[in-house]
């Protein structure tokens, strides 16, 4: 490989890493929302559903309160007939991610702080909240969240 191949594939590299931490892909990243808790410690479990109604999408709960330094096991459900995802992050980190989603609304989330699930499937998600604030939860599909797929976690 030459040195102009090999430059160019850096750089291409080093562009797509820095545009997947952007979004809050991978691991590694600081985010203001806390960190990937460690699954062999004990956590709350908080049980969140996704799901469609009549005239909406939604999550259930909507609100939740945490602890500071608190650990919390998500055990996420989707009940509904579509795919929907759980995204956890700062509202200006969904939102701008939203907007990547509307431009690749295929793109998949399995990362410490994002899932996304299949109709009647489940998993979950261990995640440590080290600052207080308030923080958003949101499902990134294309035109999901405008149809009421958010939720707020507030941290004290």
């Amino acid at each position: 490989m030459n040195t102009k191949t090999l430059l160019t594939a850096l750089a291409a590299l080093s562009w797509s890493t820095a545009a997947f931490a952007d979004a809050g892909h991978g691991d590694g990243v600081e985010r203001a929302f806390g960190e990937p808790g460690d699954p062999k410690k004990p956590a709350r479990i908080v049980q969140i559903v996704m799901r469609e109604t009549s005239d909406n999408m939604e999550f259930v709960p909507k609100r939740i309160e945490i602890r500071n330094g608190e650990q919390v096991k998500f055990i996420l459900r989707n009940n509904g007939e579509l795919d929907h995802e759980f995204v956890l992050g700062t509202l200006a980190e969904n939102l701008k991610h939203a907007e990547q989603m509307q431009k690749n609304p295929d793109m998949e989330h399995d990362d410490p702080n994002a899932k996304r699930l299949p109709s009647k499937k489940t998993s979950e998600i261990v995640w440590k909240f080290d600052k207080a604030g308030e923080f958003d939860f949101s499902c990134l599909i294309p035109g999901h969240r405008d149809a009421g797929m958010s939720g707020t976690i507030v941290v004290k």
